[in-house]
């Protein structure tokens, strides 16, 4: 246990933030290669099959990444010094992803020389997850397939999130015609964007999902006008659309293209939701051990997962992204335990 508590240190230490995870892919390698843990690696990527993998057996993909965020405002604590205080260890990336990873990195290294194991197993420490980049999971998934199962690890309390939101950004723009402000001239921008997020508000997707619950939308940025007496002709707004698995996200992209005015441009289509539903034997087992299940309003490498996947790791997501991050030591070492009594029941 206290091996992969002082790995997570090292990487509390080591800044690698989305792009700039060399630092952070050289610590991980350097543990396996002392592990005696053959692996393999594509640009700030790492992952490794278990000693005995056999062509024909199930394949479970255990993945989380080892980029972070940049600190929050409003930070007490050095956070990139891995700073204990009884059983809480603080600093960026502690609780998303590193308690995750080392977590399931435990598990996998547990696993490791079993000869006996019903499936196959992978373990991935992958990059750019917090930008949904694709210089991440998405450049490695080519180099493992075919898998037939994910554990994504993302701090969920050890509660398992059999299904997640998919991500959906609009840039939204309406068009008017520039005038005085002082005469009846011109065609306001803004005031027809207005009546466009309105309408948005107000709109509600018909088909609601039993755990991911009813697709939201948010309005969350906007900008409009070069000066005072000017009226704008152009006005930009920010939507921000969080999918289930009832609309793919090019189905909800041509909702709200059909629904307002103004142009829509969407940054990307390839976010979706994903997940299994409640009698894939992987969720079975979870139930049977009494371990809570749900759907997260988050987004996290699932997204890109083209095969079954689940979100389910140490941590609290509450704690990801704040001030003085921290994850509980007694979490990692009993999210490793419950890894392994989930995977050892398990059979796909």
């Amino acid at each position: 246990m206290e091996k992969y508590i002082d790995l997570l240190k090292s990487l509390i230490s080591t800044p690698s933030f989305s792009k700039e995870e060399e630092k952070a892919a050289e610590i991980m390698r350097s543990f396996l290669t002392l592990e005696q843990i053959p692996f393999k690696t594509k640009q700030n990527n790492t992952w490794a099959f278990n000693k005995h993998f056999k062509k024909g057996k199930p394949v479970i993909l255990l993945n989380s990444h080892i980029d972070t965020v940049r600190p929050a405002k409003g930070y007490s604590l050095d956070p990139f010094a891995p700073i204990e205080n009884g059983d809480k260890l603080f600093g960026l990336g502690s609780n998303d992803a590193g308690g995750p990873l080392v977590a399931l990195l435990a598990t996998f290294i547990h696993f490791f020389e079993h000869e006996d194991l019903p499936y196959n197993l992978i373990f991935a420490a992958t990059a750019e997850e917090e930008i949904s980049g694709r210089r991440g999971l998405e450049i490695v998934l080519p180099e493992i397939t075919p898998v037939d199962f994910a554990i994504v690890g993302e701090p969920t309390r050890m509660e398992l999130a059999i299904a997640e939101k998919g991500l959906l950004v609009l840039d939204c723009y309406a068009y008017g015609k520039s005038g005085h402000a002082a005469r009846n001239e011109g065609e306001n921008a803004l005031y027809k964007a207005m009546d466009d997020i309105e309408k948005l508000r107000n709109f509600k997707f018909e088909k609601v999902s039993a755990i991911l619950g009813e697709v939201k939308i948010s309005v969350t940025q906007i900008e409009a006008g070069t000066q005072h007496n000017v009226v704008p002709d152009i006005c930009h707004f920010v939507v921000d659309v969080r999918t289930n698995e009832h609309y793919p996200n090019k189905e909800a992209f041509r909702i709200i293209n059909d629904l307002i005015e103004s142009e829509v441009k969407p940054r990307s289509l390839r976010l979706n939701s994903s997940g299994i539903n409640e009698l894939h034997p992987f969720a079975q087992r979870v139930k049977s051990m009494g371990i809570k299940i749900y759907g997260s309003p988050t987004t996290s490498d699932q997204a890109i997962i083209p095969f079954l996947s689940v979100k389910m790791g140490p941590g609290d997501s509450a704690r990801s992204h704040t001030a003085d991050e921290y994850i509980y030591k007694s979490e990692i070492k009993a999210g490793i335990e419950r890894y392994i009594e989930i995977l050892e029941g398990l059979k796909l």
